[in-house]
């Protein structure tokens, strides 16, 4: 890898935290969006009203100044919380708690509706003949409707995880030693900001089509159908050549 002056590693480094970032945001994103698309198909009208509430806000607001708030609002909460119980300690707010926070968030309005779209996708006629045939409900659910609802769901969710990704470059405003942060670092000590721009860029890049590629074999492995289809043009491409060797 080339040395660039010096902040080859730390890019490396970067990459490793940005990587870091995304997966914890993602994990409690997801989570997230399925409290949320489940509370917007709830019939409890106070939770769908507070599920749009989140989705429309959380959406509306640019994710620089959700990280931004978090980080500033979330210090002097903390801050705030502990000289209430007497506690007169400094504690420092942390960039990468903060970025995770906000990023998950940000993401979790996002797949509530993916999540939603896809929940309603589902035929309810299928869990009707499950309880018609004597099928308990954990066994609907994980037996129909969560094959289904993945299958549906990871297109729309591969897509958001994409936009995750990039948008971790966001939290390196808050000093998060990200992959930005040593990008700008080394181009504010050569003053050669296209080596370094560009270098980041390539890291991203990479990334992206890492995870491309991961979304693709997990569309393809929750899609028997396809997999059954794939088989058969394979089977059908090689009978001719089956016969002559007959």
């Amino acid at each position: 890898m080339l040395d660039l002056y010096g902040f080859g590693h730390l890019l490396l480094s970067g990459a490793t935290v940005t990587i870091k970032l995304a997966l914890a945001s993602l994990a409690i994103g997801v989570i997230l969006g399925l409290l949320g698309a489940s509370a917007k198909l709830s019939n409890v009208w106070l939770l769908r009203k507070l599920a749009t509430l989140y989705t429309s806000t959380m959406r509306g607001i640019p994710e620089l100044l959700l990280v931004l708030f978090i980080y500033n609002g979330g210090f002097i909460i903390l801050q705030a919380t502990l000289r209430y119980f007497g506690y007169e300690t400094f504690v420092d707010f942390s960039p990468f708690l903060a970025g995770v926070l906000a990023l998950s968030i940000a993401f979790g309005a996002y797949a509530t509706e993916v999540f939603r779209m896809a929940m309603q996708e589902i035929p309810h006629g299928q869990r009707e003949a499950a309880e018609a045939i004597g099928m308990r409900p954990w066994q609907i659910y994980f037996r129909i409707t969560m094959p289904q609802f993945w299958q549906l769901a990871l297109p729309g969710l591969g897509n958001l995880f994409l936009v995750l990704l990039k948008d971790t470059a966001l939290v390196s405003v808050i000093g998060l030693q990200d992959i930005m942060y040593h990008a700008n670092r080394g181009k504010a000590a050569t003053q050669d900001s296209f080596t370094f721009y560009l270098a980041a860029a390539m890291i991203y890049l990479g990334l992206t089509i890492i995870i491309t590629g991961v979304v693709m074999w997990l569309e393809w492995r929750v899609n028997p159908a396809q997999r059954y289809a794939q088989r058969l043009n394979r089977q059908s491409a090689a009978f001719p050549f089956n016969l002559l060797k007959g």
